[in-house]
C-alpha cells in the first residue's frame, strides 16, 4: 500500500516532472534516451538515464520504414507497455503517432490509452503554435505533455525531408514564440530537434520548463539520443548529432553509462555534433 511513498524515500527515487524541473533549476543536465523493449529498459535504468522515450522512431529502427509516419498508436502502446515493465527510476514518455491528436477529443482519448494501456507518464506530440489548444486541453486534464519543435519527423513529407530547421531569422523567432506559447499552454517539457545551437540556447534561456535537445546544441537542459545510435547498430547513414558510445567499451551497459556521463559532464554534444 502507498508504494509511491516508499519510492519517494528510496535511494534512487523515481524521476517525475518536479524532479526534472529541479534539475533545470540546479543546472544538472538531463540524460534521456529511447527504448523499445523491457530488456533495454532495464539496461538504461541501470545506466542512470533520467528520462526514457518510447518514440515513433521505432518505425525506422525497429520496423524498417523510411519515416515514422506508418507507426500506429497500437505499436506505441505495445512497446511502451514492454518498456514500462523494465523501468524503475526513469520517467517514461511516449510519442503520439501521426494523426492521433488531430482534435482535442482524439488527443485526449489516445493520451489516456498511452497512459492506461501503455504505462506512459507523459505524452509527446509534434507541432508548433497550431498545437497550443491541444496541449492546453491535455494539460487541463492533468496529462503531462512534451511539445516537440524544430524538425518534426511526422511532417517530413511536408517540409521536404530531414532538414535543419530555424536557420532563417523569421523561422527562429517563430519557433521561440511557439515554444513560449506551448509552455504557457501547459507543456511540461519542450523537445528541440535539429536546430542551430545558438537557437537551442536562446529557447532554453527563454523557458522555465526543461528543454531537451537532439541536434540542438550543448546548451539545452538535457540531451536525448536513439538507443540504436548510441550503440552504433543503426543501419545506413547516421545523423550528424549521433555518436557511437560503444566504441572503447565492452558492453551495451557501459556504452549507455558513458553516454549518460557525457551528457551530465557536458562533454556531449561536442561541436562536431551541432548545427
Amino acid at each position: 500500500m502507498y508504494k509511491h511513498l516508499q519510492e519517494r524515500y528510496a535511494p534512487r527515487p523515481p524521476v517525475n516532472v518536479s524532479s526534472l524541473m529541479k534539475m533545470k533549476a540546479d543546472g544538472e543536465k538531463i540524460a534521456a534516451i529511447t527504448a523499445y523493449d523491457s530488456s533495454f529498459a532495464t539496461l538504461v535504468d541501470d545506466a542512470g538515464i533520467d528520462l526514457v522515450l518510447v518514440g515513433d522512431s521505432l518505425g525506422m529502427v525497429i520496423q524498417g520504414h523510411d519515416t515514422t509516419v506508418p507507426v500506429t498508436l497500437q505499436d506505441i502502446i505495445y512497446h511502451c507497455r514492454a518498456v514500462a515493465k523494465g523501468l524503475y527510476r526513469p520517467f517514461l514518455m511516449a510519442d503520439m503517432p501521426f494523426m492521433t491528436y488531430a482534435s482535442r477529443e482524439q488527443a485526449l482519448e489516445n493520451a489516456v490509452r498511452l497512459m492506461q494501456e501503455g504505462g506512459a507518464k507523459m505524452v509527446k506530440l509534434e507541432g508548433g503554435g497550431s498545437q497550443v489548444e491541444i496541449v492546453e486541453f491535455l494539460a487541463g486534464h492533468d496529462i503531462a505533455v512534451c511539445a516537440h519543435l524544430g524538425l518534426k519527423p511526422q511532417s517530413v513529407h511536408k517540409v521536404g525531408g530531414f532538414r535543419v530547421q530555424g536557420r532563417e531569422e523569421a523561422a527562429a523567432e517563430q519557433m521561440t514564440r511557439d515554444a513560449v506559447a506551448l509552455q504557457d499552454a501547459g507543456a511540461d517539457i519542450v523537445l528541440l530537434e535539429c536546430i542551430p545551437a545558438p537557437l537551442g540556447a536562446a529557447i532554453t534561456r527563454e523557458l522555465r520548463v526543461p528543454v531537451i535537445g537532439i541536434g540542438a546544441g550543448p546548451d539545452t537542459d538535457g540531451q536525448i539520443l536513439v538507443l540504436y545510435d548510441v550503440l552504433d547498430i543503426t543501419a545506413g547513414r547516421k545523423p550528424k548529432f549521433s555518436k557511437n558510445f560503444l566504441a572503447g567499451h565492452d558492453s551495451a551497459l557501459e556504452a549507455v553509462k558513458a553516454y549518460t556521463q557525457a551528457v551530465k559532464s557536458r562533454e556531449y554534444p561536442a561541436p562536431e555534433h551541432c548545427f
